[in-house]
C-alpha cells in the first residue's frame, strides 16, 4: 500500500510520496520489494499521491516480479484500498504497508497460514491498533487509539489474507470517513481463525526521526 503522502513529513513529501523516501540508498518501498519471499510471484502497488514517481521508478517489472498498479483516487482507508484490487487478487496474498519496514523471515512465517496478522509486543504507552487475542491466541478484536503501558500487542500492518476476505462488507473506522482492513479482518475472524504472529523485525516510519533510526539499524 503506497497511496499516501505522509503529511507528518512536511516539506520532505511535497514533491515525493512517503514510500519513496530513502534509507541508505534505497526507497522505503524498494526495501520491502527486495525482501519479498520467492513465493510472491506478482506485486500490486496501490498508488495515489504523486503516483508517477512510483510508477516511473519501478516500471512494470522489478527484481524479476511483475508489477500491476491500482490507483486509489480518494484516501478512504486500507480496506477500501484492498477492495480496489478485488478483481486482480487470487487465492492467498500478502499485504504490506509500503512505508514501513519488515523482514523476509516474518513475511515467510506469516505465509504459512491462510489468514495471519503480524504483531509486536509492546510494554510502553502507544497509539495504534491494540490486538486482543482469543483463548487460542488468534485475533479477536483490534482497539484503535491511545493505550497505556502494559503487556500489549500492536498491529504492524503485515497481513496474509485469502479471497474469502472479499466476502465481507468493509467496516468503517469510527470517527473517520475511512474503511479499515484490520477492522474488517476482525469480522472475518468470527468465521475463520486469524493466526497472530509475533514478529522479529519492524520499523514504523511516522516521523523524520524514524528515518534516522532506520538508517542506523539498516547499516
Amino acid at each position: 500500500m503506497a497511496a499516501g503522502r505522509g503529511t507528518r513529513f512536511g516539506e520532505m513529501t511535497k514533491n515525493i510520496p512517503k514510500p519513496m523516501l530513502e534509507i541508505n540508498g534505497k526507497k522505503l518501498l524498494e526495501h520491502n520489494i527486495l525482501k519479498l519471499p520467492s513465493e510472491i510471484d506478482e506485486i500490486i502497488i496501490i498508488v495515489g499521491y504523486l503516483k508517477e514517481k512510483i510508477m516511473d521508478f519501478f516500471g512494470r517489472e522489478y527484481n524479476g516480479k511483475k508489477i500491476t498498479y491500482v490507483v486509489q483516487e480518494e484516501l478512504l482507508g486500507s480496506g477500501h484500498a484492498l477492495h480496489l484490487c478485488k478483481n486482480i487478487l487470487k487465492n492467498k496474498f500478502l499485504v504490506l504497508m509500503g512505508d514501513d519496514m519488515y523482514s523476509e523471515k516474518d513475511m515467510r512465517d506469516c505465509l504459512k497460514h491462510d489468514f495471519c496478522i503480524g504483531l509486536k509486543k509492546i510494554e510502553e504507552n502507544f497509539n495504534g491498533g491494540k490486538i486482543i487475542l482469543d483463548k487460542r491466541g488468534n485475533l479477536k478484536e483490534i482497539l484503535e487509539g491511545e493505550h497505556e503501558a502494559g503487556n500489549n500487542f500492536l498491529n504492524i500492518g503485515l497481513y496474509v489474507l485469502n479471497y474469502n476476505f472479499f466476502k465481507y462488507d468493509l467496516v468503517k473506522i469510527k470517527g473517520k470517513n475511512e474503511y479499515g482492513l484490520p477492522q474488517t479482518l476482525v469480522k472475518v475472524a468470527q468465521d475463520y481463525p486469524v493466526i497472530t504472529k509475533e514478529t522479529d523485525f519492524w520499523i514504523q516510519i511516522n516521523y523524520q526521526k524514524d528515518l534516522e533510526k532506520a538508517r542506523k539499524i539498516m547499516k
